[in-house]
């Protein structure tokens, strides 16, 4: 049996009054989940022992201009067992379009949580891209990976592509209310990215971040939800909340580090699930699109980020660059879970 405090999650304050909660797991173990070409079941790859559950890499074939399926942690129970899925240790997924790396911090339970899905199919290129940082557990990163995706494109379907700022922003708040009826603990932050007709939607909801290199200049494509931030903690102080300031951090209600997300029901007066939304042409200057937790931001600088990766792409080794982000994230003493997604924008043009 182990205890989970919120004082074990850094977007929370060490003294807040949330109660814990408990949970049942196994002894920690160095748990490392790989999924790499082709795109096939691989239940039947899993090699377990007392130290390790790994999937056994493939030779990768040529690649294929076929669609690729829903890539979420803990979806697919074929891959590990269910009783593994928050004690993974590191994840890395490299597929035609994105990689993904992804590295438990100090914490027994992986608490980010991530979705791809892509398809080359016809002329209209499309792709939802989504990184999910849980805090307080990892229930609302899991139900939005697994549910913001479907709400989004549900609600396109309704509104059409030319509404699709507002489709999104209502695809934020449904996926919110709905885990909210589940009466889970926990929030998440979200930032996500929809392809489609030569556009890039990017959204974001907390301080998950989305930085696209533009012809080697990274710039940042979201604004971090804090407290701190003036028009935040105005709306804040406006619905009858407060931010304070401990131990040199902003945070709601004393609390919260995060002014947005999904989740957080109680500190959901003033926490909103409403996105910020911008829409892009992509055009050849845009070469990668880095997603990623706050658990590399907040130890590496966008320029720092895309000047790191930069060459790498160049060498079409993405997943190498998602790497490198997180090791030295962690070798300037990051000990938060850390998630890095690259996409070649390319691809999408």
């Amino acid at each position: 049996m182990c205890t989970v405090a919120i004082s074990n999650s850094p977007v929370f304050s060490p003294t807040s009054r949330a109660s814990p909660s408990s949970c049942s797991s196994s002894p920690s173990s160095p748990f490392k989940f790989r999924l790499q070409r082709p795109p096939t079941p691989v239940s039947g790859l899993i090699r377990t022992s007392n130290e390790d559950v790994t999937v056994l890499k493939r030779k990768r074939p040529t690649k294929l201009a076929i669609p690729i399926g829903s890539l979420t942690f803990g979806v697919d129970r074929s891959t590990t067992a269910a009783a593994v899925e928050d004690r993974w240790q590191e994840v890395e997924v490299d597929e035609d379009g994105y990689s993904v790396y992804c590295k438990r911090g100090k914490r027994d339970h992986m608490e980010d949580r991530f979705k791809a899905k892509v398809d080359f199919n016809g002329d209209n290129k499309q792709a939802f891209f989504g990184v999910f940082d849980g805090h307080g557990g990892s229930k609302a990163a899991e139900f939005a990976s697994q549910n913001l995706e479907k709400n989004i494109k549900n609600e396109v379907e309704k509104m059409g592509e030319v509404e699709i700022v507002e489709a999104v922003k209502q695809g934020y708040l449904t996926t919110d209310s709905e885990f909210l009826k589940q009466e889970q603990r926990g929030g998440a932050c979200c930032v996500t990215a929809v392809i489609t007709s030569g556009n890039l939607v990017v959204s974001n909801a907390g301080d998950c971040r989305a930085v696209v290199s533009r012809g080697g200049a990274a710039e940042a494509l979201t604004s971090d939800h804090r407290p701190s931030r003036p028009d935040e903690k105005q709306r804040i102080e406006s619905l009858g909340g407060y931010v304070d300031s401990i131990r040199g951090v902003s945070r709601v209600l004393g609390t919260l580090a995060v002014s947005r997300g999904i989740g957080d029901r109680s500190l959901k007066q003033w926490i909103t699930a409403e996105p910020e939304t911008k829409i892009f042409k992509i055009v050849p200057e845009f070469e990668f699109l880095i997603m990623a937790s706050d658990g590399l931001w907040e130890k590496v600088s966008n320029q720092e980020a895309v000047d790191l990766a930069r060459p790498l792409m160049h060498k079409l080794d993405a997943i190498s660059a998602c790497k490198k982000l997180v090791e030295l994230s962690v070798s300037r003493g990051s000990l938060d879970d850390t998630s890095v997604m690259i996409i070649q924008l390319d691809r999408f043009c």
